[in-house]
């Protein structure tokens, strides 16, 4: 049924040109009482589904302003809630320590979370509907692996350049090999004759690549770059800081609208190839626009976190559960879904052991990994 919803904005994109004589006999059928009693139940049924997916997207949202907060009020540091809201009301009257630990680390560290959530959700989505394939994700393609990679020479060589913190030339550096390895997925999937298996088999090559690569770089490595590697690779959004928070924001605010911009003909591709050209969708040029977008928003959010693992595979599924197929709906809840469970995920790194934060990555992981298996086992049946 997910599906038949799916047509919808395909159908609305597809246009006529129809004849008078076909318009004629069309007001003749719907002039028919049972026709128009038929009609008008549809039109219901599908005015009362839109309504309920917007409804799922504000409670989505709701729940991210609310996890944002519970997040932004947990930490090592006890601050009581009349402490955090003055800090935050009036920075300048509070001592030095509170405004640090509010405004340099707690506030980053939330907003940072929800951003990678909402990045890896979205791309995530995109990826399982150009490549067709409910296990695709930058994570399970390779362009984490990639970015793990880049990471590692910039940690190991400890490349430096004049007036550059060492962070900015890591993420840098990562950002770069995880644009490299989008790339080569898109030359893979403009070649002739490559149909998305073919693209999924190389990314997941590419992911025993990179890390074959990174554990090379890891038995090389001395022992202060390898505890700094190790871990970058867990996944932490203890780097978190406002300029990374806001070329993040920037990113997703420019990409995210190109995204729901291309909803009707993602909506068409989940249709099959064959009938998404037969609405009119060019169907190459629509895959190699959504795997340019994915590979900025994913590239990004791993270079400034590390790897993060399962977001962008089980975002998508549960957004698909939530609000079906319709592109419209899907891609703004798996950004949601994304944000709010790397949210949770933040939560939870700060509650495992006491006073000890966690990195996010191991939280997800844990998460994601039963995910994965329902979804392999789902799709086995």
């Amino acid at each position: 049924m997910a599906r038949d919803h799916a047509a919808q904005p395909a159908l609305d994109m597809a246009g006529s040109d129809s004849s008078c004589s076909a318009s004629d006999d069309l007001s003749a059928y719907r002039a028919d009482p049972r026709i128009a009693e038929r009609l008008a139940r549809v039109r219901s049924a599908y005015a009362g589904l839109v309504r309920r997916r917007w409804i799922v997207l504000a409670i989505l949202a709701v729940l991210i302003v609310a996890s944002v907060t519970l997040d932004f009020s947990l930490g090592p540091a006890r601050l009581t809630p009349l402490q955090l809201a003055r800090t935050l009301l009036n920075p300048g009257a509070v001592p030095l320590p509170q405004h640090v630990i509010v405004w340099q680390i707690r506030l980053p560290y939330a907003l940072m979370a929800v951003l990678v959530g909402l990045a890896l959700g979205i791309s995530g989505g995109e990826m399982q509907t150009i490549l067709d394939n409910p296990l695709a994700s930058p994570f399970t393609l390779g362009v984490s692996a990639a970015a793990a990679f880049g990471a590692s020479l910039a940690i190991v060589l400890n490349w430096r350049l004049p007036f550059v913190p060492q962070e900015w030339i890591v993420s840098a550096d990562a950002f770069g090999f995880a644009i490299a390895s989008a790339v080569m997925l898109e030359l893979v999937a403009r070649l002739r004759g490559s149909s998305t298996a073919t693209v999924v088999l190389f990314g997941i090559a590419l992911v025993f690549t990179f890390h074959a690569l990174v554990s090379l770089v890891q038995f090389v490595a001395d022992e202060d770059s390898l505890q700094d590697l190790v871990f970058w690779t867990m996944g932490s959004l203890t780097r978190a800081d406002w300029p990374k928070v806001g070329v993040l924001a920037c990113a997703s605010l420019v990409i995210t609208p190109l995204s729901l911009r291309a909803a009707p003909a993602l909506t068409a591709l989940r249709l099959g190839e064959d009938r998404a050209a037969s609405f009119g969708v060019d169907v190459r040029r629509a895959r190699i626009a959504s795997l340019l977008r994915i590979s900025v928003l994913a590239s990004l959010a791993v270079s400034f976190v590390g790897t993060i693992g399962f977001v962008g595979l089980i975002a998508p599924h549960i957004a698909r559960r939530l609000v079906g197929e319709d592109h419209r709906y899907y891609l703004p809840a798996a950004a949601l879904v994304g944000g709010l469970v790397m949210s949770l995920s933040s939560i939870a790194a700060k509650n495992i052991v006491p006073n000890v934060v966690v990195p996010v990555g191991i939280v997800t992981a844990l998460v994601g990994i039963p995910f994965f298996l329902a979804i392999v086992l789902r799709v086995r049946s």
